[in-house]
């Protein structure tokens, strides 16, 4: 760079040579240098506001471009808002075995309000509270005014719900299109379906889950896309589902009960036909859970799966089945009945005094005690208590609704030779009745564990042996000898050759102290037809008194019984049992040759 001189000589020496004055030029040539400096100064200054105009400018696009997506998209509370996820709404639907809909899908809509674009907020509130009286027209007001801009009045609406809303005229209340769970047959299977409520929401779109039973445990598959939507196909039967739960209802009824449950289940496959728990609910309008009181108070209490029971004398099967098993006695042993049987402090007496001594299967047939517990003595604790184990009664079921995860039986804390007395005819350990219903399809089907399901199946499972083939088929006659000669008299089907074991166990104090003396759990576990065991129901009272004779009556020969074969009566034509000639016993006939 070269440096111009403030007075330049040339022109210094110039100037005194024609007499002018030096400093003028000097003067002049400052003047021209700060111009120069200023034009330098202005240049930079407008390339400055020059890049600093760009930037307002793409920051101001940027933030316009954003506000008009905003705009465009769907209002949304903000817990509800997740950034960039899709809401899937279809969810596949549910069948029974011929697949009947259970659960389904309804195309429905959606009501919500931006209050920003309302006209007479007033007059909104007070016309959606005539529409929908659950509503309150004073807090509509105060949110149509207030400062939100956005708020759901009503995630489902009816169309002609719709049609009053639309012919309200106010813009600022608008409809979304919206698909919920449908059970077009109400109440019916309604512990099995569970039922189903929205998860994420949107204004077009609301998502659909589980939240019990199998819509919540299959909740998963059921969203599933990559499956194409196609339904989940379920064991149960609609026609016997529905006809097992009138006769329930009605046996409840006349029998005075507070609660009861009906398992009917193919002994081969383990699938469950029919499966009831009263009270019940309406999933389409599924009701809170309790926050107080007894979980059972609850129409949502699952009395077949999550009820966990004392389920008396129809445990005596099982220390029968065992000792024949075991070799320890056969059908016509005689076993000691005196009592009562003493242990210790404890006495064990039978319900009636049935004599000094009895044959096994009578002492199956009158249900006594200290008959029963005198072979478990045979037995030994560590042998009973491993059957027991062996038949599924010490964890719970794998039955495919959530709530049966939390059905634990309840074991004594400490197993001595009194709880295995105890046990064998009933008292002492807990379960609910689709253990009890698990149990006795393993020794109807000759003997291999079954593991109940709700899902259809094609073929027979093939579990663990738990007990010989020979020992079931011996077991299953004394089991008709109960309803023929015994305390299941009431249940006797004409044609389908029921067999089954009663049972009557006192209901323990809410408390935890001791047993109520009018309060009783009555079940009847029945198979049928015995000669060639295909199904077996569980039917259990909670709290039953029969009230026709002079006395009430509470045991379940006079309960649990009469509903039971009334409901075989009912399903077995549905299942596609024809009526039979029970075959008889052959005679000891011996053939020789002349």
């Amino acid at each position: 760079m070269i440096r111009t001189p403030l007075r330049p000589l040339a022109r210094i020496l110039e100037a005194r040579a024609k007499g002018e004055n030096p400093d003028a030029i000097e003067r002049e040539n400052i003047r021209i240098r700060h111009e120069q400096m200023r034009d330098r100064a202005r240049r930079r200054a407008e390339g400055r506001l020059l890049v600093l105009g760009v930037m307002f400018v793409c920051a101001f696009a940027v933030i316009g471009g954003r506000m008009g997506v905003l705009a465009s998209s769907e209002p949304s509370e903000p817990r509800t808002s997740v950034a960039g996820s899709r809401i899937l709404a279809q969810r596949a639907d549910i069948v029974d075995r011929k697949g009947r809909i259970l659960a389904t899908n309804f195309e429905t809509h959606s009501l919500y309000a931006q209050p920003p674009r309302m006209i007479d907020p007033a007059r909104a509130a007070r016309e959606l509270a005539r529409i929908f009286p659950d509503l309150d027209e004073a807090r509509l007001r105060r949110d149509f005014t207030g400062k939100r801009k956005f708020l759901w009045i009503k995630k489902k609406i009816s169309p002609e719900q719709k049609q009053k809303v639309h012919d309200i005229g106010e813009p600022g209340l608008l409809f979304g299109p919206r698909e919920m769970r449908l059970y077009p047959n109400g109440r019916l299977a309604s512990h099995v379906l569970g039922g189903a409520s929205f998860g994420r929401e949107g204004v077009h779109a609301a998502e659909v889950i589980g939240v019990a039973g199998i819509e919540k445990h299959f909740d998963a598959r059921l969203r599933d896309p990559a499956r194409g939507h196609a339904p989940l196909r379920l064991a149960l039967d609609l026609s016997v589902q529905a006809a097992t739960e009138r006769v329930l209802a009605g046996g409840m009824r006349l029998m005075n009960a507070k609660g009861a449950s009906a398992i009917l289940m193919e002994v081969d496959t383990g699938e469950v036909i029919s499966l009831a728990s009263l009270p019940d609910f309406d999933p389409n309008d599924r009701p809170r859970p309790p926050t107080e009181g007894r979980a059972d108070d609850s129409p949502l209490f699952n009395r077949a799966v999550q009820g966990v029971y004392e389920l008396g004398s129809t445990f005596k099967v099982f220390t029968l089945a065992q000792a024949l098993e075991e070799g320890l006695v056969s059908p016509d042993s005689t076993i000691d009945t005196r009592g009562p049987l003493t242990w210790g402090k404890h006495r064990i007496r039978d319900f009636r005094d049935y004599g000094n001594e009895m044959t096994a299967t009578k002492v199956l047939v009158k249900s006594s005690n200290i008959g029963t517990a005198r072979i478990a003595q045979m037995i030994g604790v560590p042998k009973h208590k491993a059957f027991l184990r062996s038949l599924g009664l010490f964890e719970p079921t794998d039955l495919e609704i959530v709530e049966a995860d939390g059905a634990q039986p309840l074991l004594p804390p400490k197993w001595s030779e009194l709880s295995t007395m105890t046990i064998s005819y009933g008292h002492g350990l807990s379960a609910s009745p689709l253990h009890l219903a698990a149990a006795y399809a393993t020794l109807a089907n000759g003997g291999k564990r079954v593991t109940p399901t709700l899902l259809r199946r094609s073929a027979p499972q093939d579990g663990p042996r738990v007990i010989s083939e020979k020992t079931t088929k011996t077991v299953m006659r004394m089991l008709r000898q109960v309803v023929t000669e015994g305390t299941a008299s009431f249940g006797d089907v004409k044609g389908y050759a029921v067999g089954g074991k009663t049972g009557t166990a006192d209901k323990p104090r809410t408390s935890g102290a001791g047993y109520y003396e009018d309060k009783v759990i009555a079940s009847f576990a029945s198979v049928f037809p015995v000669h060639d065991p295909r199904y077996v129901l569980v039917v259990t009272l909670d709290e039953p008194v029969e009230t026709s004779g002079e006395t009430p009556r509470r045991s379940a020969g006079w309960t649990a019984v009469p509903v039971a074969a009334e409901i075989i009566s009912r399903v077995a034509p549905l299942l596609g049992l024809r009526p039979q000639i029970e075959p008889g016993e052959l005679a000891d006939i011996t053939l020789t040759s002349n």
